[in-house]
């Protein structure tokens, strides 16, 4: 079995409580994502991130292909971290710590995913070909968002 990850982090010129409210809404999660992804939330933004949260959305990753997503924040600790899961949806495993802490000058936000491919060995055949260059995109493009909307660290 192949657990691939990914290891992120990015540091901001604003408060924690900013950075807080800003990971802890839901809705953010549009701004933050390529629109080539076709990104849209069918239900569970209504409200701040919260333990037992179902989030329900629908993506287009690859070829146009729409499927949908369903994931439940597993953890929360405010101005701290959250968890999110997939319960349902492309990976067979997917689960996803979002950090975030006071550093001299602003916050150091970091991202830490582990997720596992369907259809075993051709999942994994796939995975440098398609998946990893498509989620370092994702996370690329929410670096670049991230540093427009809040400023860069000097």
């Amino acid at each position: 079995m192949k657990l691939y990850s990914v290891h992120k982090k990015q540091n901001l010129p604003i408060s924690l409580q900013e950075a807080w409210d800003f990971i802890s809404d839901p809705k953010n999660l549009a701004v933050i994502t390529p629109d080539t992804m076709g990104f849209k939330t069918l239900s569970g933004d209504d409200r701040k991130m919260f333990a037992g949260q179902i989030i329900h959305y629908t993506i287009s990753p690859l070829l146009g292909l729409r499927m949908q997503w369903v994931t439940e924040i597993t953890h929360v600790k405010d101005s701290d971290f959250f968890v999110d899961e997939q319960r349902f949806g492309p990976y067979k495993f997917w689960h996803h710590k979002h950090f975030v802490k006071e550093i001299p000058g602003g916050v150091e936000m970091e991202d830490i995913v582990h997720y596992k491919l369907p259809m075993g060995i051709l999942g994994d055949m796939m995975h440098p070909i398609m998946v990893k260059p498509k989620l370092k995109e994702i996370f690329d493009y929410r670096e670049k968002k991230l540093i427009e909307l809040f400023g860069e660290m000097k």
